[in-house]
C-alpha cells in the first residue's frame, strides 16, 4: 500500500493574488512517463503527536508505512487562493482522477494537519474535512493538541508559519506562511517537495506512479530471486567463467522489514518446543529492540568497526557463508567457524567446544577476545554505551531504570538472539503437522535413513512434538583429531582469486603466514583427557543456509560431511563409539542431502528482512 499525506500549508497575503497558480489550469507541458526518472531521498519524514477528528491521539508516523504520503498543512480560515484553497482544488482533482484508478486509490492516502490548533479543534477539522471527502478514499484531517506539540513538527518540516498582528498587536486570526506539500515515500523518506508554483494534480500523480513502480519492480525482484537474500552478498561463483555475470546483491536491493520478534519467542514456529526463557531475564519488546540494536552495532568493537553481525550475517544462516573460520577486528584469525544464531535460545552448551551455558553470559567472550571485538576490558564496553547519544534511556526503559552494565549488555543481546527461532520447515510440516504431500519423495527417502540405516537421529534427535536436531552433548567425531595430528605433505592449497586454487609447496610460505594453533576441543576447558577434540552436537534446523560445516568450516557441502560420516569420521583413540562406517549408497548419500534441505524454516526470510532493517552503529555519529 501507498499513502499519500497531504498537510496544506498556504499563505495568507494582505491583497488577493491577481494571478492564480498552474494547479488551477491544465498542465503547461508534457510530463515525462511515471517510472522514466528517479526521486532520490532528500530526508527523513518528522514524527510528532497529532490528533484525529474523534480526538484520539495518535503519532504522525503511525500514519506513514503502510501506503505513500503527501504531506502539507492548512489552517481552516485561509482566503488566499494561491493558499490552501489551492490545496484543496488540486485534492479535489486528484480524488476526481483516482475515482477512475481504484486500484491506485487503495495505495493512498491524503493526510490534512492544521497549523491552528487553537482554533482548528477535531471537531472542527471534522466539519471542515466533510465537504472534501470522496466515498471511499482514504483522506484523514488532524490537528494537535495545542502549538507545543505542533511545534516540533513545523520544525521538522523547516515550515516557518507567523502569526499576522494589527496595529493594536491584536492576532488577526491569519498566518503568514509558504505552501510546500511533501511526498513520502512507504520508508518515510521525503521524495518530493512541492511549491506553489509546481503543485498540481498532474504532477504529483506522475510522482506518485513512479514511486510505485520502483517498489513493484523490488518486490518482483524480491519474489524472483528470493534465495539471492540467503547467501554471500558479493557472490563469486562462476568467477573463472568467460561469460561471468555477477549475482552480486547492491545494498540498496537488500530491503528490510521489521519484525514481531517477540512472537517467534512466545509461539515459536511449527516444530519448536516452548522457548525456555530464564526467570531473571523476562522477554520484553523493550529488551529485545535493544538487544537488537547492540547486536547489528560496530561501535561495541574497539575502533568502531565490529558488530555481532558481521559474523553471524543475516542472510548467511547468521553464519558466515565466505570464511571457513571466522575474522574479527583488523583481519585477526580466529579459529573456528562462526555457528549459526537461529534457535541458539533453545542450546544448553554454547560455543563449539560448549564451554559456556548461558546467553547472557556467552555474549562477552566475542566482545573482550583479542581476536574478535577486541575490548580491553567490560568497562570500557559499559562506558562507551554510557556516553553513546542514541542509547541514552534505552538501557533504563528495559531495565527498570538500570543503565547501561556487565548484566544489563549480556541480557539484552540475550533477549536478541532468543527471538531468531526458525521452523515450521517442510519436514515440519510432514511429520508433525501429518500433511502428506508437504515433503518430497527423496526427503522421506533421507529421512528414513536419518532415523535408520545412517542413526543420525541418535545424536541429532527427534520428539514426538518438537525436534531440536541436537542432543545438548559432545562428542569427537574425529574431525579435530585429523586436523591437529595427521600430517600434511609439502603441498598446500592456497587460494588466489574466487574459485581459482594452487598447490603450493610448504616452504615457499614459510614468513607469508602464521602457524594456526592447536585446536584440543572442551579439553582445553576441562583439561580432561578423554574431551580432546570433543565439540557439540549443533542443531541442524537451517542446515542448508549454514555453510561450512564443522567446527573448523573444513566442509564447503552436505555432500561433504555426508561422505565424511559414511566413511566412518576419523578413527583415534577418543572417537565416539557411535561414529562408524555406514555403508550408504551415492544415491542413499543424495537422499540424506535431500532430507536436511527440507528443515530450512519457513520465517527464515521474516528474520533476514529485519536484520536488514536493523539499525548500523557508524563510528563517529547515531545509527
Amino acid at each position: 500500500m501507498v499513502t499519500l499525506l497531504f498537510c496544506f500549508v498556504f499563505g495568507a497575503v494582505a491583497e488577493q493574488p491577481q494571478r492564480s497558480a498552474p494547479g488551477y489550469g491544465a498542465l503547461p507541458f508534457q510530463p515525462p512517463s511515471p517510472g522514466s526518472y528517479a526521486l532520490p531521498a532528500v530526508g527523513q519524514a518528522a514524527d510528532g503527536e497529532v490528533l484525529d477528528t474523534a480526538n484520539r491521539p495518535l503519532r504522525l508516523h503511525d500514519l506513514m508505512g503502510d501506503k505513500l504520503v503527501l504531506l502539507s498543512f492548512i489552517y481552516a480560515a485561509c482566503s488566499d487562493v494561491n493558499g490552501c484553497p489551492l490545496a484543496t482544488q488540486v485534492l479535489h482533482k486528484i480524488s476526481r482522477q483516482l475515482q477512475k484508478q481504484p486500484e491506485l486509490a487503495d495505495k493512498l492516502r491524503l493526510l490534512t494537519l492544521s497549523f491552528n490548533p487553537a482554533q482548528d479543534t477535531p471537531e472542527m477539522m471534522r466539519h471542515y474535512g466533510e465537504g472534501f471527502k470522496t466515498p471511499g478514499f482514504d483522506w484523514q484531517f488532524l490537528t494537535t493538541r495545542d502549538e507545543r506539540a505542533l511545534q516540533p513538527i513545523l520544525d521538522g518540516y523547516q515550515q516557518n508559519v507567523q502569526k499576522i498582528y494589527d496595529e493594536r498587536g491584536q492576532f488577526t486570526g491569519t498566518f503568514s506562511h509558504l505552501l510546500r506539500v511533501y511526498l513520502i515515500d512507504k520508508q518515510k523518506n521525503v521524495r518530493n517537495i512541492y511549491n506553489v508554483d509546481f503543485l498540481h494534480a498532474d504532477t504529483v500523480l506522475n510522482d506518485v506512479k513512479t514511486l510505485l513502480a520502483g517498489t513493484e519492480a523490488q518486490s518482483a525482484l524480491a519474489q524472483v530471486d528470493a534465495s539471492r537474500l540467503y547467501q554471500a552478498g558479493d557472490n563469486k561463483q562462476d568467477y573463472r567463467a568467460a561469460d561471468y555475470r555477477t549475482q552480486s546483491l547492491a545494498l540498496a536491493q537488500r530491503r528490510g522489514k521489521s519484525a514481531n520478534l517477540l512472537e517467534f519467542a512466545r509461539k515459536p514456529p511449527l516444530g519448536l518446543p516452548v522457548l525456555p526463557v530464564p526467570k531473571d531475564n523476562p522477554l520484553t519488546p523493550a529488551k529485545i529492540a535493544l538487544g537488537r540494536k547492540l547486536f547489528y552495532d560496530r561501535r561495541l568493537s574497539l575502533n568502531n568497526t565490529f558488530s555481532c553481525a558481521i559474523c553471524h550475517i543475516p542472510e548467511q544462516g547468521f553464519a558466515n557463508n565466505e570464511m571457513a573460520t571466522a575474522v574479527g577486528v583488523e583481519g585477526r584469525s580466529v579459529r573456528r567457524n562462526a555457528p549459526s544464531l537461529y534457535n541458539v535460545g533453545y542450546a544448553e552448551l554454547l560455543f563449539h567446544d560448549g564451554r559456556e551455558n548461558s546467553l547472557e553470559q556467552q555474549a562477552w567472550g566475542p566482545l573482550l577476545a583479542h581476536n574478535e571485538m577486541a575490548n580491553p576490558s567490560i568497562g570500557r564496553v559499559v562506558d562507551k554505551l554510557k556516553t553513546t547519544a542514541d542509547y541514552r534511556g534505552l538501557f533504563e526503559k528495559a531495565f527498570n531504570n538500570k543503565g547501561p552494565g556487565m548484566e544489563t549488555i549480556g541480557q539484552a543481546l540475550a533477549s536478541y538472539q532468543r527471538t531468531l527461532n526458525s521452523a515450521d520447515s517442510a519436514f515440519d510440516r510432514w511429520y508433525f503437522a501429518k500433511q502428506a504431500d508437504a515433503l518430497a519423495d527423496s526427503a522421506k527417502r533421507g529421512f528414513e535413513l536419518f532415523a535408520g540405516k545412517a542413526a543420525c537421529s541418535v545424536c541429532h534427535t527427534i520428539g514426538r512434538s518438537s525436534a531440536l536436531f541436537t542432543d545438548q552433548k559432545r562428542h569427537n567425531t574425529g574431525v579435530g583429531y585429523a586436523e591437529a595430528m595427521q600430517t600434511v605433505d609439502g603441498k598446500r592449497r592456497v587460494q588466489v582469486a574466487p574459485g581459482v586454487f594452487l598447490d603450493v609447496d610448504s616452504e615457499n610460505l614459510h614468513g607469508l603466514d602464521t602457524v594456526k594453533a592447536n585446536d584440543l576441543g572442551y579439553y582445553e576447558t576441562s583439561q580432561n583427557p578423554l574431551d580432546r577434540w570433543r565439540y557439540k552436537t549443533p542443531s541442524l534446523r537451517n542446515v542448508a543456509l549454514t555453510a561450512p560445516y564443522m567446527h573448523n568450516g573444513s566442509f564447503a557441502t552436505l555432500d561433504d560431511v555426508v561422505g565424511f560420516y559414511n566413511r566412518g569420521g576419523t578413527p583415534n583413540e577418543n572417537l565416539s563409539p557411535l561414529i562408524k562406517p555406514l555403508g550408504l549408497s551415492e544415491a542413499e548419500q543424495a537422499d540424506l542431502v535431500e532430507f536436511l534441505k527440507a528443515l530450512t524454516g519457513a520465517n527464515v526470510g521474516a528474520l533476514v528482512a529485519d536484520g536488514f532493517a536493523a539499525p548500523v552503529g557508524e563510528a563517529g555519529g547515531e545509527p
